[in-house]
């Protein structure tokens, strides 16, 4: 059975449009796309200028990009005819890793790829031995992370930068998923089922010292290292729906970013860690917003 999109991705839908503040609230978040199409896997660019995402319209999942003040997005790999999704930016803003989905017949043999940051010079970085997902590259440029199921279900994989050395960091029966560096690279924050629910854990870089930050009976994923290393922000339905949580690097001191009725997933720091943006439903499709984050 084909699958090219990571676990979790809500049915959820962009085209350009103008930035937009609710009225009356100062606090509330600044709306950056209007076109309601699939969004997902919003990373900002290390200069803060862009910001890259999965987009699906007309029926193609690709990678686009847009400036981070909102205005017309566009394609980041017009000559890609399959789905391609889940970019990440080197350190240096100079290259990308992504997931490519080549397609045979009905299934779908998920890659990890590179290019530079505006798209030409494309390579295989990790070829395809099962759904090879979610790449990261680590702070200092010589290392991606990433998901497989190469041993039958989905654990963290390091490998070199330029695709030497790969080394599997987690074995569990559960799915680890949703890798994230810390800023300073010594550790790792990423969702697990390891205790039951699907939780935010984190362990050091190397794979050891597994400790589980979140409890209850709730789904936390997509854990986002804030740029200061001391607290994590991550998408969570303890509140009923999805929000942005934010808490701190040990799992203390939660906090409702969002705190409405829509779907907010996808959370993603700007470099400076003052603003936070996601991906809501709350317009009625798929959009952008970035918050303002104290």
């Amino acid at each position: 059975m084909r699958r090219c999109v990571p676990l979790f991705l809500a049915t959820l839908v962009c085209a350009p449009g103008t930035v937009s503040r609710a009225r009356g609230d100062e606090n509330a978040p600044v709306r950056l796309t209007k076109d309601g199409s699939f969004k997902q896997n919003v990373q900002w660019s290390p200069d803060g200028k862009t910001l890259l995402l999965t987009r699906i319209h007309e029926g193609k999942m690709a990678l686009w990009i847009m400036p981070a003040a909102g205005g017309e997005m566009k394609r980041l790999l017009p000559g890609h005819t399959e789905p391609h999704f889940d970019g990440h930016y080197s350190p240096d803003g100079t290259r990308i890793v992504y997931v490519y989905d080549k397609l045979e017949g009905t299934d779908g043999k998920l890659r990890i790829d590179v290019c530079a940051a505006d798209g030409s010079d494309n390579q295989t970085l990790i070829p395809h031995k099962a759904f090879e997902e979610s790449p990261r590259f680590s702070p200092d440029g010589k290392t991606v992370l990433w998901v497989s199921t190469r041993n039958k279900n989905p654990d963290l994989y390091a490998v070199t930068a330029g695709g030497k050395g790969e080394r599997r960091l987690t074995n569990d029966p559960a799915y680890d998923l949703h890798p994230a560096w810390s800023p300073d690279g010594k550790r790792v924050a990423f969702a697990s089922g390891r205790s039951g629910r699907q939780k935010i854990h984190v362990m050091s870089a190397d794979g050891t010292g597994v400790q589980k930050l979140t409890d209850g009976e709730f789904l936390d994923s997509w854990p986002v290292w804030h740029p200061d290393g001391e607290r994590i922000a991550f998408a969570s339905n303890r509140s009923g729906n999805y929000d942005i949580w934010l808490m701190t690097a040990d799992g203390k001191a939660l906090r409702n970013l969002t705190g409405h009725k829509a779907q907010d997933t996808s959370p993603a720091w700007a470099p400076d860690g003052k603003k936070l943006a996601f991906v809501s439903t709350r317009g009625g499709g798929s959009d952008i917003y970035v918050l303002d984050v104290k």
